[in-house]
């Protein structure tokens, strides 16, 4: 195919899109950000004292570990997402010295709380988000906490472009399982031709979502995720208006 054509092929497949799905964390929402931003706080509001206010940088890097391997767990559903939330503090504080319980469960308490408030959002989110709710339908589907996800978007002033939510709570399981991308487009209303997903997730969001036949956009963050395959790739998120305006 010559480059004309296929520079018009390109351009009659973006216009058929109606619906546009997009991840919440790390896609739109400063995910890495705000929570960095919130477990500064909570350690210095808690635990400077105990644990000295130079091991911050330390108790942050065992907490994002724990974390990690928590949430692994919970994708899995070896464990419920109030033990994700409870254990990824008791563990941490455990590593560090402190085997006090009930300031675990004030963390937890404190983090679900305070996090969400924080608005950091990716650079061009609103911008972009401004423009293509113009053209299109926009949805969000994400495996984050009901309760955390919704004040997030409300507090981030970004809630509004958007004609749905859907959470893995809500669809009954997380990215990258096949149901939770029929349950949003069902919710949504929309057709799988006409719609597509956009994230920065290579499991969860990419092949998630083409398992089931979504176009995809891989928003990518870490080279060594390249290899993916991927409707379209970009590297910030304003290259999106490039691709659909």
């Amino acid at each position: 195919m010559c480059l004309l054509c296929k520079s018009f092929y390109c351009l009659l497949l973006m216009k058929r899109y109606k619906d546009l799905f997009f991840d919440l964390d790390d896609t739109l929402w400063d995910f890495e950000r705000n929570s960095e931003e919130t477990l500064k706080e909570l350690y210095h509001r808690f635990l400077a004292q105990e644990l000295g206010e130079e091991n911050c940088t330390l108790f942050l890097s065992t907490y994002h570990r724990i974390n990690e391997s928590l949430w692994n767990e919970y994708k899995l559903n070896r464990i419920k997402k109030t033990e994700v939330a409870y254990l990824r503090f008791l563990y941490t504080l455990e590593e560090s010295g402190s085997n006090n319980v009930s300031l675990a469960r004030i963390l937890a308490e404190e983090y679900i709380r305070s996090s969400p408030t924080k608005t950091n959002l990716i650079p061009g989110a609103t911008e972009v988000l401004e423009s293509l709710n113009r053209e299109y339908k926009l949805h969000i589907i994400t495996n984050g906490f009901t309760e955390v996800q919704i004040p997030k978007l409300l507090n981030s002033g970004i809630r509004h472009y958007f004609t749905t939510l859907t959470t893995s709570e809500e669809a009954g399981c997380l990215k990258p399982c096949s149901q939770i991308f029929s349950f949003a487009l069902e919710k949504a209303k929309a057709q799988i031709n006409q719609s597509l997903m956009i994230g920065d997730d290579p499991e969860g969001d990419i092949r998630g979502a083409r398992q089931i036949g979504l176009d995809t956009v891989f928003f990518v963050k870490d080279s060594k995720n390249l290899q993916i395959e991927s409707t379209y790739t970009i590297f910030e998120l304003r290259e999106l208006l490039q691709i659909l305006s």
